[in-house]
């Protein structure tokens, strides 16, 4: 079940990628529907990057050197 819901995610960023919120370091988030879960991605000249896979009670920002 969380694979199926982070591959629908996953396509759903993929197809309108800015209709997800602005974040931190010109990043953009979308919350999982059914699981604790958060997608950090951004944009870039060659297409999406994703950075994190993140539990939402996980220390916010940890993945921040993966951006810098």
């Amino acid at each position: 079940m969380f694979l199926d819901e982070l591959d629908r995610t996953i396509e759903r960023i993929g197809n309108h990628p800015r209709q997800f919120p602005e974040y931190a370091f010109g990043t953009r988030r979308m919350v999982l529907q059914r699981f604790p879960y958060l997608i950090i991605f951004r944009e870039t000249a060659s297409g999406l990057e994703f950075i994190a896979v993140a539990h939402g009670r996980r220390r916010p920002g940890y993945w921040r050197d993966r951006v810098e």
